[in-house]
C-alpha cells in the first residue's frame, strides 16, 4: 500500500504580477457589489448575469495566480484520494445503523438503571421519600 502523494511542482510566478492579479480581483469583487447596491433599477436578470460573469472572471484570474495554482492541484489531489474510497454497500449501512441503534438504548437503559439506583440510595441515606 503506497500512501505517498505525489504532488505536482508549482511554478513560481513573479510575485508583482500575482499583487497586481489580487488587485483586479480586488476591484472586481468590489465594483460588483457596489453596482449591486448602488444600481438596484437594473433588471434582476441582468445583475444575475453580469455576477455571474463576474464570477467567472474572478475565479479565471485566480486560477493563474501562485495561490490558484496551489488550490488546483489540491483539488485535483482530493478528487483523486476520493476516488480510493470504499463506500459501504446499503446493506452494510443498514446493518451499521441498526446496531448503532441498538448500542444507543442499551447504553440509554444502563445509565437510566444507573441513575434510578443512585436515586433511591440517596433518597434512602436522606430519609426523603418521593
Amino acid at each position: 500500500m503506497n500512501l505517498s502523494v505525489k504532488a505536482e511542482p508549482v511554478v513560481s510566478t513573479n510575485s508583482r504580477w500575482d499583487s497586481i492579479k489580487w488587485f483586479l480581483i480586488v476591484l472586481l469583487i468590489g465594483g460588483v457589489v457596489f453596482a449591486n447596491v448602488f444600481l438596484p433599477e437594473q433588471a434582476t436578470t441582468v445583475r444575475l448575469l453580469w455576477n455571474l460573469i463576474a464570477i467567472l472572471i474572478v475565479l479565471g484570474v485566480f486560477s493563474v495566480t501562485q495561490k490558484g495554482k496551489i488550490a488546483w492541484n489540491f483539488v485535483k489531489d482530493a478528487r483523486v484520494e476520493l476516488r480510493k474510497v470504499v463506500w459501504p454497500t446499503r446493506q452494510e449501512t443498514i446493518h451499521s445503523t441498526i446496531m448503532i441503534i441498538v448500542v444507543v438504548i442499551i447504553t440509554a437503559l444502563f445509565l437510566w438503571g444507573i441513575d434510578s439506583i443512585l436515586l433511591w440510595l440517596i433518597s434512602f441515606v436522606t430519609g426523603q421519600r418521593g
